[in-house]
């Protein structure tokens, strides 16, 4: 039976046969003064802590009689033989098998059990350990008390829920049947709590700023719109939090992180999500090299605590996160990939060329905006970005795509700005913060030219983030890191859905 032939509608209360049978079955346990959606169950332990409790039993000592425990879970495998049944209970740490037998629970309570209790029901369970004939280890159940009715079916245990798109959908039975889903999102939550407390070990405070911001910046994108009804006043979920830890800094705190949410009104694709989860950090009186050994050893880390070493498989290629990394030039590889110096990167015909000798399709020209800058990007992310495979520090990047970033010392129209790639993918972005006041609001007024001229990626103005850098930036480093882009490579997922337990969905 598919899944599809499993779903009633609840809108219009017609219900599959399946359906119809569950809620029976739940009427018949209320009649029989037992509410089939439970009742607390005080004391249950962790499945997993009853298999270390047993684990730790010596493997020479007689079977331990006296061992008893408590669970509670949902069932997920049921096998009956009349006057027995053995229930496989899952919670959120494991499995672990009960047998339930007529002459121990009592013929009534046995027969009522027996005759209502499904797989996807919650039950909690008392009894003593034994071991099957095969091995099993196993609950003896002394009572049995119903903490749940499922009154719609699972998938059935051989197929399980295989369409993708019914399994973003319904993650909640995605993680009940497929047990790889579930492994990924427990990782997902350690690989969080292991970055956090690496960045507090190196003294950086977690902070929390708006997700609401009267004026979007901190990247290029097209935002979100709300409108605030008592202030009467739209507002924009943020496409990055920079400007607001930037103001941090000003204020004094010199080492500040903040992991959440970043919304950008864009489409879909194996790496994008509208909503996506973000790590920015800022280090005062730091430079882009600092950020550079600071995410090395960051990485190094994760892939050891997740992989128990430096390396790990991903997809067709095996990653080392072990640093140092490789570091390229942003022109330098554009000249490589192109054939050209570093003057015919800047002659527009010869890149028109050579885009249309590759065959990739010419980027419009944007309003406002250097074309140049845009055909040399377009190239380096057709032809550079997919090659960089193992971590990768690009350096270098044009000033005209990086309106936040400081320049180079060196060369003005380069700024001190990274981002690392991994896989073929950008995993994080890094510079010099541009702390002259005067200059960042030259380029905002250069930026509103190009909002003015169409382009609804440019950020209007942010003038109070122009007071908060007259009253002083120090020298500061800061970066931001994919979140769930770094757990797709730490998990061995190619698509940004399959790292998000909710992702964004067309309607139906």
């Amino acid at each position: 039976m598919s899944q599809e032939e499993q779903q009633g509608d609840p809108l219009t209360g017609e219900l599959t046969e399946q359906e119809r049978v569950r809620r029976q079955k739940r009427d018949r346990l209320s009649e029989a003064g037992i509410d089939p959606y439970g009742t607390p169950f005080p004391g249950r332990e962790p499945i997993v802590r009853l298999v270390e409790r047993i684990a730790a039993i010596p493997s020479d000592m007689p079977e331990p009689s006296a061992l008893e425990g408590r669970i509670a879970g949902r069932v997920v495998l049921l096998r009956r033989f009349g006057k027995a049944f053995f229930a496989t209970l899952q919670d959120s740490t494991g499995r672990f098998q009960v047998y339930a037998r007529k002459d121990h629970l009592g013929n009534d309570p046995y027969a009522l059990l027996s005759e209502t209790l499904d797989i996807g029901d919650h039950i909690g369970v008392d009894g003593t350990f034994f071991r099957t004939k095969t091995g099993e280890p196993t609950l003896d159940a002394s009572s049995i008390t119903f903490l749940g009715k499922s009154v719609h079916p699972l998938p059935e245990k051989w197929h399980g829920l295989t369409d993708i798109e019914q399994r973003y959908r319904q993650r909640y039975i995605d993680l009940i049947v497929n047990p790889e889903a579930r492994d990924v999102f427990v990782r997902r939550a350690r690989i969080l709590g292991s970055i956090r407390h690496f960045m507090e070990d190196r003294g950086f405070m977690e902070v929390e700023t708006p997700m609401m911001h009267p004026s979007p910046g901190g990247a290029l994108a097209r935002p979100f719109v709300t409108h605030h009804n008592a202030l009467d006043v739209d507002l924009f979920l943020r496409i990055a939090p920079e400007l607001y830890l930037k103001r941090l800094v000003v204020g004094g705190f010199d080492k500040v992180f903040e992991i959440n949410r970043n919304f950008r009104n864009e489409g879909f694709s194996p790496r994008h999500n509208p909503e996506f989860t973000m790590m920015e950090f800022y280090m005062a009186y730091h430079a882009p090299e600092d950020l550079m050994a600071l995410t090395e050893s960051l990485f190094e880390r994760l892939a050891r605590e997740v992989h128990g070493e430096t390396s790990f498989p991903y997809g067709e290629h095996v990653l080392s996160f072990a640093g140092p990394y490789r570091r390229i030039s942003y022109f330098d590889a554009l000249s490589a990939a192109t054939g050209l110096d570093r003057s015919a990167l800047f002659e527009e015909d010869r890149l028109m060329a050579l885009v249309r000798k590759t065959g990739l399709e010419i980027p419009p020209r944007r309003a406002g905006k250097p074309y140049i800058a845009d055909l040399q990007n377009f190239l380096f992310e057709e032809e550079i970005e997919k090659t960089l495979i193992q971590p990768t520090f690009v350096t270098g990047y044009p000033r005209s795509i990086s309106p936040l970033a400081r320049s180079s010392r060196e060369d003005p129209e380069i700024t001190d700005r990274f981002e690392l790639f991994v896989a073929g993918v950008e995993i994080a972005n890094g510079f010099m913060e541009l702390n002259d006041p005067d200059e960042q609001l030259r380029r905002f007024l250069s930026q509103l030219e190009s909002r003015n001229s169409g382009d609804l990626e440019a950020p209007p103005p942010d003038l109070d983030y122009i007071r908060a850098l007259e009253i002083g930036l120090p020298t500061t480093a800061g970066e931001g890191i994919g979140i769930d882009r770094l757990v797709m490579l730490l998990t061995n997922q190619h698509s940004i859905r399959d790292v998000l337990l909710f992702p964004q969905m067309r309607p139906q």
